[in-house]
């Protein structure tokens, strides 16, 4: 198995939990409130922002140009993706210098700073792990929704076909292989138990973040 499999591997309840998260099904089925998506998507611009950061710290992090070219990727795929909420964004009426205005939730704060801890206390190893459930597990949970359009007569028949069609596009999977290869990259020559348990323990943090990143947005409507 992958490093990424393994992990998941071990942290599964975390993983169903963050992956078909009522948001996530919701969302799936096109019963998903309008403004709990919005107020995902303005907290979602500023996520990625924070994770723009976390891939310019795996560049400083980085000691091969192999690790330091991957980061710069990493990067350029997360502001490419600000372009989708800058679009989305204003087609509901949220004007630029309103989402850049909009303060941070306190679960975007806990997650995406999480993630910089995990990058400045730890190794490069550490980093790529903590980002491994937003990098890897967007391109699972768009492949699972992906069915979803057909259903629906195609990404223009769905509220947030947009959104499927983005996660469940080649351009993103690409990414998410190649987040699993550095893992891999990274663990080569095999991983003590005792840094194996450590490894799963920021992995099921950060899972369990990203649950609760999906649960303020649910909670937002109340």
């Amino acid at each position: 198995m992958t490093l990424f499999e393994t992990l998941k591997e071990r942290c599964r309840p975390e993983w169903e939990a963050y992956t078909r998260h009522e948001f996530v099904e919701e969302l799936g089925q096109g019963t998903l409130p309008l403004p709990v998506f919005r107020d995902y998507l303005v907290q979602d611009f500023h996520f990625l922002v924070q994770f723009a950061r976390a891939n310019a710290l795996a560049a400083f992090k980085s000691r091969t140009l192999a690790d330091i070219t991957a980061a710069h990727e990493a990067t350029g795929a997360i502001l490419a993706e600000t372009r989708l909420h800058l679009r989305l964004t204003e087609r509901w009426g949220i004007p630029r210098a309103e989402l850049e205005a909009a303060a941070e939730k306190q679960a975007t704060v806990a997650y995406t700073r999480y993630v910089l801890d995990c990058g400045m206390a730890g190794d490069l190893l550490d980093l790529h792990v903590a980002l491994a459930p937003c990098s890897i597990g967007y391109a699972e949970i768009g492949a699972r929704l992906q069915p979803r359009l057909a259903e629906r007569g195609g990404q223009g028949g769905h509220p947030y076909g947009e959104w499927i069609a983005e996660y469940s596009g080649e351009e993103f999977a690409a990414a998410s292989r190649a987040a699993v290869a550095q893992l891999d990259g990274l663990s080569e020559g095999g991983l003590a138990e005792r840094r194996m348990a450590e490894l799963a323990e920021v992995f099921r943090t950060a899972t369990r973040l990203e649950a609760d990143f999906w649960q303020q947005a649910l909670d937002s409507a109340d």
